[in-house]
């Protein structure tokens, strides 16, 4: 399998990832209060929530997939030279052949997400623009490329929570700040994985993840009397992403560096189910954190970083 052309292909795609970013969407479609109106709401008809969620995760897919495959189209040289055992350095997949993939996967999630309504769309085309941006300019920038990173993921979690289009235009829909802020911190601690030293970013980057939590519990507590709820899936998430970044700093080690990296990309998961109990329940929280062995069963197989 490991020598196979699909299998090369795949990891281009980066599949463990990409369990992230369904999770990003799951989360959105629990602030919308989606998942509740799945099993209580059938004035529309059966399933249509359903068919929204399904066409949304494949909308993300296509759109997380295709915008890391383009990370390695535009990244091809460099990687000939600091990870010649990639796809396209290797010679195991044309860079051609990946472009083209890349660009059917972006369009795929556009579509995808037009079968929901036009607010989807719109938020499916502005995160692949803003993904080809990234892999193409922004990652070089020192400042805008972590923020880069972060609207990307920031506009995935809108486009769950596009599922209720008018709640977009509200101010629920700040809540996209999280995500781009904990993307941001990810991506700055992720410049160390090749050479090390960047104990500045390590520290900031720190920060950034403890404010993201202290902002989901006192979100939750303005949200919910149940506000306790959101607590165990928050104290797993500071369990997953600091042990490793402490190791990290200490050691200024590039491969720790990209464990704690790798670390924080999969506890993704985890603070999206924080942020779906915080807002509909603990029940949610554990569907959205199901997705968690998913994601480190493909890490084992795949890279993450």
């Amino acid at each position: 399998m490991k020598d196979s052309k699909l299998f090369a292909f795949l990891q281009l795609t980066r599949p463990a990832n990409v369990v992230t970013a369904i999770a990003d969407v799951w989360a959105g479609f629990a602030i919308a209060g989606g998942w509740w109106f799945m099993v209580s709401d059938w004035t529309l008809g059966p399933g249509v929530f359903w068919q929204k969620l399904a066409w949304l995760s494949l909308s993300t897919i296509g759109l997380y997939a295709g915008g890391v495959a383009f990370n390695d189209v535009f990244d091809a040289e460099l990687d000939a030279l600091e990870r010649p055992e990639r796809p396209i350095p290797s010679g195991r997949v044309s860079k051609g052949a990946a472009a083209w993939m890349s660009t059917i996967l972006l369009i795929l999630g556009v579509l995808a997400a037009s079968q929901v309504n036009i607010v989807a769309a719109g938020l499916a085309l502005i995160v692949a623009i803003l993904a080809v941006i990234y892999d193409y300019w922004g990652k070089h920038q020192f400042y805008f490329g972590p923020v880069n990173m972060g609207m990307c993921r920031a506009g995935n979690l809108l486009l769950g929570i596009s599922v209720a289009p008018e709640l977009i235009h509200s101010p629920l829909s700040l809540i996209g700040f999280i995500p781009l802020i904990y993307v941001a911190a990810i991506t700055m601690i992720s410049r160390g994985e090749v050479h090390g030293e960047n104990r500045k970013a390590l520290y900031l980057g720190g920060t950034m993840y403890s404010f993201i939590i202290l902002f989901i519990l006192a979100a939750s507590y303005l949200w919910s009397p149940d506000y306790w709820q959101t607590i165990p899936f928050l104290i797993g998430l500071a369990f997953m992403i600091f042990p490793p970044l402490i190791k990290a700093i200490r050691t200024q080690d590039p491969k720790l560096i990209g464990k704690s990296v790798k670390a924080a990309v999969i506890s993704l998961i985890i603070l999206n189910a924080s942020l779906s109990a915080a807002f509909s329940g603990w029940k949610i929280g554990v569907i959205v954190l199901l997705l968690l062995p998913v994601s480190l069963w493909l890490a084992k197989k795949f890279a993450v970083t």
